[in-house]
């Protein structure tokens, strides 16, 4: 085998790996906006780490199922189950996938919508690894910090 033959390979092996894992990540939003949880949680591995930045409510990380489950129960209560999230554009590249989000929510009198990017790790066919960046974090720390 060539080398150019040997770097066609390991590339086409790199694009179906990055569609694999986009497209896992894909149907774990698709679950989560059907409002089917245990779909969502067949994706993550049962040790996901799970990061969101901030000085909130919902700032912190969360490891596992069961933290991450209480991390979905807080900001859908907080939001009266108004939470939303529209996906704008995914990305992948191996066993990294961004995703470009748009979220939104309603609380104590108040409208909140917010650019995201959550930037996922796989492995395995499974999230292992969930980071949010946010596209105004003081903006989203005062809107979960307001009192109903």
């Amino acid at each position: 085998m060539t080398d150019t033959a040997s770097m066609t390979d390991v590339a086409a092996a790199e694009i179906t790996t990055a569609e694999a894992s986009a497209a896992l990540i894909k149907s774990a939003y698709d679950a989560f906006s059907r409002g089917d949880i245990q779909s969502v949680f067949a994706v993550f591995a049962e040790d996901i780490f799970w990061h969101v930045p901030g000085r909130g409510p919902l700032s912190g990380d969360y490891r596992g199922h069961a933290e991450v489950l209480g991390f979905f129960e807080h900001f859908m209560g907080l939001s009266g189950g108004t939470f939303r999230l529209h996906i704008d554009e995914v990305f992948a590249k191996r066993d990294r996938v961004v995703v470009l989000c748009t979220e939104s929510a309603q609380r104590a009198g108040q409208t909140w919508s917010s650019p995201q990017v959550h930037v996922w790790t796989v492995k395995d066919g499974r999230a292992i690894a969930f980071w949010e960046y946010e596209g105004d974090q003081q903006g989203d720390d005062e809107f979960w910090l307001c009192l109903p």
